[in-house]
This record gives C-alpha cells, sequence and structure tokens, in this order.
C-alpha cells in the first residue's frame, strides 16, 4: 500500500508537470535565435527527415523523435516539441524516485521533483525541440539504480547501471560525469566490486550495448540523407561529431581570473531558478547527509555538482545557461533531503502533543514544503510560455508569399529548410546556408560572398537574418556594393546592387525574370 501510495505520487507531480508543458509548449516551427534557441528548429527537421544532427550527434533523441512524427495531431513541428514534454515529465517522475530513494519521504520528495519541474531552465527546455529534457531524464535513471544497489547490494543494478550509462552517453557527452561519481559512491560503499572481474566484464559489454545507437549516424550517412553535414560514415568524421572536436576551442575557455564573473554568472541565473530559503534548505540536505555519515552519496553527489558546474562556467556559448541545469538536478536532491530533515524536526518536535495539534502542526510543515516551491511558479511560467510564439510560421509563410520565384533564400540553420522538407512548400526557392558547421557569426563576409554568387547569375536573393544580427552586416554589403532592402513584413531583406552616381546614390531594380533567364542561357 505504501509503495502504491508513493508511486501514485510521483506519477501525480509528473502529470502535474506535463500539464504545464503542454500549455506552454511551442504550437509549431521553431527558428534560429543567436540569443539561445540554436538548434530546435534544425532538430525539428533532421527527426523529420532522420537527418545527421549537430555535434554530438543525438541518436537515441533522433530516432525517438522520428517516431513521434509519426502522430495523427497538430504539425510535425509540434509533434517534436511534444517529445521534450514527454521527456521532461518522465524526467520529473525519475527525478521523485531518486528523491524517494534518498529520503524515503513521499511529500518532501514530491515537493523537491516539482521544484525541478518548474525550475525556469529546464521548463525551458520543455516547451521546444531540445535534447535537455531526456538528458536529466537518463542521468536521474541513472543515479536512481545506484542508490537502489547501495541499498540492496545485488550486482544485477549495477550491470543495469552499466548498460543505461551507455545509453546516456548518446545522447549528451556531460553525462560522462556520472561515471566517475558511480565509482565514487561504489568506492565508498563495496570497493571490492570495483576490482571483480567478472562483473566488470560484464559490466564492459553492458556499457557498450547501450552505446549501440550511435550506429545510426554512420548508417544513416551512408544513406545520403538530407541535411547530413557531418557525414560521419567514416571513422574520423564519426569521431570528430561525437566527440564535438568543432567546440574544444570553447571549452575551458575562461583562465583563473575571470572564473569570478563567469561564477557571478551562475548566481544570478540560480538566484532566477529558486527562492534563495530553498538554497538554505538544500546546504542543510548537504549537512544532513554528511551529519548521518552518509558520505558515499554526498561525495558523488558533489563530484556530480562541481563537475557540471566547472564545465559550464568554463565554456564559452551564449546558451551555457542550459549546461548549469543538472547542477539544479542535484540541488533539487538536496533540496529533498533538507526537507525530509525538516519532517524528521517537526516530527519530533510536536511527538508530546496530542492528536489533533500534532497533526495540525505537521500540516502547517507540509504546505511549507509545497508553498516555497511553487513561489516562482508564476514568474517562470510567464518566462518560458511558447504556447503564443508563431515567429518561425509566420516568416515560413512571409517568404512562401512574397519571394520571387526562382529566387535564393539564404539563412542560417531557419525555417527554410522546414519549408523544403516538411511542408513541400516552394521548391523553385533554393534555399542557402552559407556558413561551414561550427563558422556562424553575427557579422560574417560569408553572408555577402554568397549573395555576390546568385546575383551574378541573375536571380534575386533574399535573406534572413538571424534575430538581432541583420544591422551587424549592414556596412559590410555597403562596402561590396550592395544594399539590404528591409521586407514590409520586417522578416527579411533583399540584396539588391547599389550604383554611385555623379550627383548621388541610387539603387539598381532588381533582375527581371526574363533578364535572367537571357543572363543564364
Amino acid at each position: 500500500m505504501e509503495y502504491l501510495l508513493g508511486a501514485g505520487a510521483g506519477v501525480a507531480v509528473a502529470a502535474a508537470a506535463f500539464v504545464l508543458y503542454l500549455r506552454t509548449l511551442a504550437p509549431t516551427m521553431l527558428y534560429y535565435d543567436p540569443a539561445g534557441m540554436y538548434d530546435s528548429v534544425m532538430l525539428q527537421v533532421k527527426a523529420y527527415v532522420l537527418g545527421i544532427p549537430n555535434p554530438t550527434g543525438y541518436p537515441t533523441y533522433m530516432m525517438i523523435a522520428h517516431l513521434f512524427t509519426y502522430l495523427p495531431w497538430a504539425n510535425v513541428g509540434w509533434r517534436v516539441n511534444l517529445v521534450s514534454a514527454v521527456f521532461g515529465a518522465l524526467a520529473v517522475l525519475a527525478v521523485y524516485f531518486v528523491c524517494k530513494a534518498l529520503t524515503g519521504r513521499i511529500l518532501s520528495s514530491a515537493a523537491a521533483a516539482f521544484l525541478f519541474a518548474i525550475s525556469r531552465e529546464f521548463w525551458s527546455q520543455a516547451v521546444i525541440a531540445e535534447v535537455y529534457t531526456l538528458n536529466a531524464l537518463l542521468i536521474a535513471l541513472d543515479l536512481l539504480v545506484l542508490l537502489v544497489w547501495r541499498k540492496k547490494r545485488e550486482d544485477k543494478y549495477l550491470l543495469l547501471f552499466a548498460f543505461l550509462m551507455g545509453l546516456t552517453m548518446t545522447n549528451h557527452m556531460t553525462s560522462g560525469l556520472v561515471l566517475p561519481a558511480a565509482a565514487i559512491l561504489v568506492a565508498l560503499t563495496d570497493w571490492w566490486k570495483l576490482v571483480e572481474w567478472r562483473l566488470l566484464l560484464k559490466g564492459a559489454g553492458l556499457y557498450l550495448a547501450g552505446l549501440l545507437p550511435y550506429l545510426y549516424l554512420p548508417i544513416r550517412s551512408a544513406m545520403n540523407p538530407p541535411l547530413d553535414d557531418a557525414e560521419p560514415n567514416t571513422l574520423s568524421n564519426f569521431l570528430a561529431l561525437v566527440s564535438g572536436s568543432n567546440f574544444e576551442s570553447r571549452m575551458f575557455a575562461f583562465g583563473m581570473d575571470e572564473m569570478p564573473a563567469r561564477l557571478g554568472l551562475y548566481m544570478d541565473f540560480l538566484a532566477n531558478q529558486f527562492n534563495p530559503l530553498l538554497l538554505i534548505v538544500a546546504a542543510l540536505g548537504a549537512f544532513y547527509l554528511a551529519y548521518k555519515k552518509e558520505v558515499a552519496v554526498l561525495a558523488m553527489l558533489m563530484l556530480l555538482y562541481v563537475g557540471w558546474l566547472v564545465y559550464a562556467l568554463g565554456y564559452n556559448i551564449r546558451d551555457v545557461y542550459i549546461y548549469f541545469i543538472p547542477t539544479y538536478l542535484v540541488i533539487c536532491l538536496f533540496v529533498a533531503v533538507g526537507f525530509g530533515n525538516l519532517m524528521d524536526v517537526a516530527e519530533r518536535s510536536l511527538s508530546r502533543l496530542s492528536l489533533a495539534p500534532r497533526a495540525a502542526g505537521l500540516a502547517v510543515v507540509a504546505a511549507f514544503l509545497f508553498v516555497l516551491p511553487l513561489s516562482g511558479l508564476t514568474k517562470a511560467y510567464g518566462q518560458v510560455d511558447m504556447s503564443g510564439n508563431l515567429h518561425g510560421l509566420h516568416t515560413m509563410n512571409a517568404v512562401i508569399e512574397n519571394v520571387e520565384e526562382d529566387a535564393a533564400v539564404m539563412h542560417r540553420s531557419g525555417v527554410m529548410w522546414y519549408m523544403n522538407y516538411v511542408t513541400d512548400h516552394r521548391r523553385d526557392i533554393e534555399v542557402v546556408d552559407p556558413f561551414p558547421g561550427g563558422s556562424w557569426q553575427a557579422e560574417s563576409p560569408f553572408w555577402t560572398a554568397a549573395a555576390e554568387e546568385y546575383i551574378r547569375e541573375g536571380r534575386r536573393v533574399y535573406i534572413l537574418f538571424p534575430s538581432g544580427t541583420a544591422e551587424a552586416n549592414f556596412d559590410l554589403f555597403r562596402s561590396a556594393g550592395y544594399h539590404l532592402e528591409e521586407h514590409e513584413s520586417g522578416l527579411f531583406y533583399e540584396v539588391v546592387v547599389r550604383q554611385r552616381a555623379a550627383d548621388g546614390e541610387t539603387m539598381l531594380p532588381p533582375v527581371e525574370e526574363e533578364d535572367a533567364e537571357d543572363h543564364r542561357a
């Protein structure tokens, strides 16, 4: 009965999270935004066509997301966004069970799991096409299996962990930190398991079995799918893709003198995730684990927290806040322990009272446990709500309705791929992403070089600049002899040739269709 009650509480919290994610889910295709939404539209399109994603490949996500594209509801963009909501709710359920394994308490576990569910950055990834909710789910499952093993000491749980660890690695490389953290837990619990060679061989085999989704990348690439820039059907290309070698220069990019500022950045984000009182509760939870001499668990969690934090602080990317999400997960586990300790203190303090006052006192404490996490719900809802975001759809429709025939439309990982491969509109348009993989910059001569090539062919050229980057390129086009003429929709520009005359500066009209045909002939 107690097990059913505990499971029911976890399902209820996950269901509540799922409802929130559905209400705030992006309704259609997404778009490229250098302020923080880099890969979402490409994940939508590549999931649909079974393409090859950006580093580090994300094969497990890709295959599961493709299955969602067959759902009979809404549009393809919404279906792939739904993947994140489903994984997000399942991650909340897994976090609940990890908290339950740590504390043995239903209420504190439910409160901490819901706190993670509505933390701003995690919630923001549950409403768009992204890989981070699956990452949280797999990490939580890894930790759950390790804690079950620690309680039952049966080898089958270590073997299950080995398989899950391999599977986890096929989604996001930062999860690899779980492996040394697990080794610390095992060493401080039963070090002999780390030298039991039969167990190690079985575990290695199951770990490799968990890596099998990586085979998707070379096999699918050999089929020449659409949108396969990485071409991982050779060993060197495969290793470059899954290791993210293009981003090596961005890793550990800051010196020690820059760390205080980076740490300040993290603290700002942390303050926007949790009520400061919850951080005090988390610190109390860590202290309680030390007081109870749960050294193995504390060491594992602290290694994960510090390791993920150090890696994120040293990573030079604009959306680094996404890499803070695993640290928030660890904080919520500490919050669960802190809440459990508060319940212990309350029960001991009220134990001498009669039934009614004791029940009333415990009810007040229980209410506090849930009200405190809920304190940031309304604010987070407003910040992450994507339910009315139709920017990608409006942009695509503007291009469909206004771009001339046989034009070239340049973009950066934008909605044009969705138009071509998912909706199959305007096949007369040539869609161009002028940037080699990993080379995009807000101001770049790649734009002008590609535009000039198509203009020389006598074709009209349009550009969809990522949000906020058009003005950065005005001078480049002016220097190259062109002008960027904004469309009345405000969503794209046409590249127009400029001509200098003695009495000033004029713009040549766009090449007419019949002239373009003569030119190509």
